[in-house]
This record gives structure tokens, C-alpha cells and sequence, in this order.
């Protein structure tokens, strides 16, 4: 079984009805924690998943909208009490997180950094596919198109089951090569068709996405608070024929 728990389906902008970017998955054993915006731990908490229970955390990119809840988690696993986890974290990232985050040390002194055996930091390339050891799971990452840090990310499970998140991108066609025939594509959709953002996909973009890479199911998330006063669904499945979900803060998917 696959689990997907939209832990944030917003964006950087403040709204109550979306916290920031943040999805959970479940699967064999493991918790996986896709980005952090500020806010994270708590929606984590509401969603009932014990933040010492994140076996690993991706990052798509470095936009404070997507790792606001970096630092507040290193600082939370100090939190004997609560944190009762044996195994270390395992945070991944673009090449160049290790600069990102000794800036963050430089600022936070100790407070941003774990305990030993605590958390353990992967780097992955960002200019080609790569593959991450994740055992049970298999990982892989590929380029998206936002900054030069960006990576969208598949999760293969042993029993042939997968899930894409698509991270911040805008067009990107080696998005649908590592979407094709995934159950799952977990897709941002910052806009309303006819309200393009550079750097982001509007519904149709992502539908397109979807169709070329033959997905099962589409969840549209990121979503922008203009996103809420338009239909999303329609232009998208002008193009996509398969299931469309727009996301909402702890939505559960399972498959």
C-alpha cells in the first residue's frame, strides 16, 4: 500500500485556507517527507504523523517556501521528550545544499545543527538523472525547470507501485520522462489557465505532462490563492484523460 498525505497544498503566500508546499508518502516501512515550508511540523502533527517518525526528507529546490522548516526541524530533534527516533534522518538535495546550509549554521550557530548520528546529508546532481539508494525504495531524480537547484523526484516501490513530485518547474519534458506510467504524479499548478507564471505550470501544462507520460492519477498542488476562484479542472482535462485531483491541506490518497 502507497499512502500520499498532503501536508501543505499552498504556496509561499500566506492563505488560510493552503499552508505551504509539504507531501508525505508512505510505503514499505518508510515515511517520506517531500519539501518543508514554514508551518510543516505543525501540519505534520495535525495530519497525526510524529515528525521523529520522517525517515527521509527531499528537497525539490532551496526557495524558502520549500525549506522554511529546515532549520525548526534540525532545532526540534534536539527535543528529547519528543524525539525519540534511533536511526538518523536522511536529508537529500541539489549539489550546493551544503553551502545553503552553512549559511544557515553561520546564522543559527549550534541551534541548526543535529546531534550526532542525527541526520545524515546526500547531495544528487542537478544537471543530469540520477538514482538514489533508498533501499526498500528506489529513488530518482531529474533536472526541473525553476533554478538551477531544482529536481523533481520518483519513488519506485518493490511491488511495482510509483509516485512522481514534480517540485517547482515549469515545462519540462524530463518531467514526463520520469513521470511515464507512474501511478501518481503529484504536479504543481501554480496558476489559473491564462494567468502564466514563468517557472510554473498552469493546468493544461500540467495535464499535457501528464498525458505524454501515460499517468494513472494527476494531483494539482502549489496552488496560488487565484487558483481557488478559477476551475482547474477543465482546461486540464482537455489534454489529460486520466483521474485529475486538486489537492487539499491533508488530503489522503491511497493506492
Amino acid at each position: 500500500m502507497v499512502e500520499v498525505i498532503v501536508i501543505g497544498s499552498g504556496t509561499g503566500v500566506p492563505y488560510i485556507r493552503r499552508a505551504g508546499p509539504a507531501v508525505c508518502m508512505r510505503a514499505e516501512g518508510q515515511t517520506l517527507l517531500i519539501d518543508s515550508a514554514a508551518g510543516t511540523l505543525r501540519q505534520l502533527s495535525v495530519a497525526g504523523i510524529p515528525y521523529d517518525s520522517i525517515d527521509t526528507i527531499l528537497y525539490t529546490h532551496l526557495h524558502p517556501d520549500h525549506t522554511g522548516e529546515f532549520v525548526p526541524f534540525i532545532f526540534a530533534t534536539h527535543y528529547l521528550p519528543g524525539y525519540h527516533r534511533a536511526s538518523p534522518v536522511t536529508i537529500i538535495a541539489c549539489e550546493g545544499f551544503g553551502n545553503f546550509y552553512e549559511g544557515l549554521r553561520h546564522a543559527f550557530g549550534k541551534w541548526a545543527e543535529p546531534k550526532p548520528g542525527t541526520v545524515v546529508f546526500k547531495e544528487v546532481p542537478g544537471e543530469i538523472e540520477a538514482a538514489i539508494p533508498l533501499p526498500p525504495l528506489a529513488v530518482r531524480s531529474a533536472p526541473a525547470v525553476h533554478t538551477p537547484q531544482s529536481l523533481c523526484y520518483r519513488v519506485d516501490t518493490p511491488d511495482g507501485k510509483s509516485v512522481v513530485f514534480s517540485g517547482d518547474t515549469d515545462f519540462c519534458t524530463g518531467l514526463i520522462d520520469l513521470s511515464r506510467g507512474a501511478d501518481l504524479l503529484v504536479s504543481e499548478c501554480s496558476a489559473p489557465e491564462g494567468f502564466k507564471i514563468p517557472g510554473h505550470l498552469t493546468p493544461s501544462e500540467a495535464g499535457r505532462i501528464a498525458q505524454e507520460a501515460g499517468v494513472k492519477r494527476l494531483l494539482l498542488t502549489h496552488l496560488y490563492p487565484n487558483c481557488d476562484e478559477h476551475d482547474l479542472v477543465t482546461p486540464c482535462s482537455e489534454v489529460y484523460k486520466g483521474h485529475i485531483i486538486v489537492a487539499e491541506d491533508f488530503m489522503r490518497l491511497v493506492f
